[in-house]
């Protein structure tokens, strides 16, 4: 049962990408001054002096009008990154360093009534199963025979689009949640924007049917609520459980509605199973896997299995071709993986088949479990799902785009993309790369180390079940909502100072 939210209860090129960087300081006279060629003599008179102070006021002015505009990828602030310590998943029950957070009491349409109403949330047929135990979907089966007995229970069939209720049940329970407004650092909007487009994006729906949700629930939080007028929205948050692409729709005949692009969403932050990498206010999120352990000895325990799996295929692919798509990557890689014999598992999702469906089948645990590399092609979109269940099992991701995890879910991941994958360029496969022999040059060192590190990240990326986390080991969750009251508090930080 979800409980109630009362208070007593565009593709451009990937290379293309360049990361974040820190805040915007006062830039030092020298950064923008002219090429003096002659002795400088300090006066005001002076016409190079003039110069000088005139772009320095130019600087100035630019920067405080930043403040008071989205900032562009060129000016946006550093992302909170993860201490990357010996043993950085456990660390003691802290305090709330960044402040706590105030959960909107929004009215049930927004939630609880689309979560009650998943018989009607696809064209295809219910999602109640897919949604139910709060968005953990159904106990896993089949798995047993395959991963330790102890951990059965910590096993489900959960939906790729699960993250809002998942989100929303922990933050509920939250030990940074607080139930005065005027106190808090942060405001959580609890809206199911992913689950309530998704019925509207295929058939016969206008662009009214897919905005009308987010529309009505951003009037009602600013009729209801003075914080969000107040701050412009910069201290707002919420979930989105879709991609972004979903939520940016720019013409009426276009995919998708258009909440991103709405006024007062402009400085919402947003955490989205995958983001523009141009955008500040959008923070990729891992997928939701199957695993969500009941205690931190729930996770040594994963992490001890995977670690010690022996492996017995180098690599492993599982996926579809797209026979639509003209020169379709995955089919090159399916080809290439049945044409290494024992080196490649396969796992053909193609077809009408159900197998692949949220990776929760024991096929596709098992492929990974016993595979060394795991190929990690683009998805529908730059994304997928399939990344996280394969670092789930120890297998080390390869990947063929940049955007597909390096540019996504740098909170989440480690710093250093070659510590813990293989990046293989697309076009060197198409014009004849073999990935076997890519990754056949790895010695069993290297592959222990890259194994160790995503093994040492999984608490990173999983959702744990107990609506209060782990405590003691920071899942995904806790690590999103550190990051956003963080950069939140910064950006307050950085304010108070101008």
């Amino acid at each position: 049962m979800l409980p109630s939210t009362s208070l007593s209860s565009s593709s451009s090129p990937d290379h293309l990408i360049k990361k974040p960087k820190t805040p915007p300081k006062l830039l030092s006279p020298s950064s923008s001054s002219p090429d003096f060629t002659k002795p400088f003599t300090f006066s005001l008179l002076h016409p190079r002096t003039c110069l000088f102070f005139f772009i320095l006021f130019l600087q100035l002015l630019l920067l405080s009008f930043s403040r008071h505009n989205p900032p562009s990828l060129s000016s946006s602030i550093t992302p909170f990154s993860i201490s990357n310590s010996s043993n950085p998943n456990f660390t003691p029950n802290s305090i709330c360093e960044f402040g706590k957070f105030f959960v909107y009491d929004l009215p049930s349409q927004f939630n609880s009534d689309i979560y009650k109403n998943c018989d009607k949330l696809s064209p295809w047929g219910s999602r109640c199963e897919a949604l139910s135990n709060s968005g953990f979907g159904k106990k896993s089966t089949g798995i047993q025979t395959i991963i330790p007995e102890k951990l059965s229970d910590a096993w489900y069939n959960t939906d790729q689009f699960a993250s809002e209720i998942l989100f929303h049940n922990r933050m509920l329970h939250h030990k940074c949640r607080t139930h005065d407004p005027e106190s808090a650092a942060a405001y959580y909007i609890p809206f199911y924007a992913g689950l309530a487009v998704g019925k509207y994006l295929w058939s016969d729906y206008t662009s009214k049917h897919r905005d009308q949700h987010c529309e009505m629930m951003l009037n009602w939080v600013e009729k209801s609520y003075p914080y969000l007028n107040r701050s412009n929205g910069w201290d707002h948050f919420l979930v989105m459980g879709r991609i972004t692409w979903d939520f940016r729709r720019s013409k009426d005949h276009d995919w998708g509605s258009k909440c991103i692009y709405m006024p007062l969403m402009r400085n919402i932050t947003r955490l989205l199973i995958e983001k523009n990498p141009w955008d500040y206010f959008d923070i990729g999120v891992p997928y939701p896997t199957g695993f969500h352990p009941n205690s931190p000895n729930d996770v040594v325990l994963w992490q001890e299995f995977v670690r010690s799996r022996d492996r017995r295929s180098l690599f492993c692919f599982a996926g579809a071709s797209r026979g639509s798509v003209v020169n379709d990557f995955r089919g090159v890689l399916l080809s290439q993986c049945r044409n290494s014999g024992e080196s490649c598992r396969v796992v053909d999702c193609g077809g009408n088949s159900n197998k692949c469906v949220n990776g929760g089948t024991s096929e596709i645990l098992e492929t990974f479990l016993d595979s060394e590399f795991c190929l990690q092609p683009r998805g529908d979109s730059f994304t997928r799902r399939s990344i996280f269940d394969c670092m789930l099992a120890g297998s080390i991701p390869v990947f063929f785009w940049r955007r597909s995890a390096y540019f996504q879910y740098e909170w989440f991941l480690p710093g250093e993309p070659g510590s813990y994958s293989v990046f293989i360029h697309r076009d060197e496969v198409k014009n004849g790369t073999l990935v076997k022999n890519v990754l056949e040059k790895y010695s069993k060192d290297e592959v222990k180390k890259m194994r160790d590190k995503v093994v040492e990240f999984i608490p990173r990326f999983i959702y744990a079940k107990p609506n209060e986390g782990l405590r003691s080991v920071k899942d995904a969750i806790d690590i999103a909502v550190d990051g956003v009251l963080k950069r939140i508090k910064d950006q307050k930080e950085y304010d108070y100072k101008w």
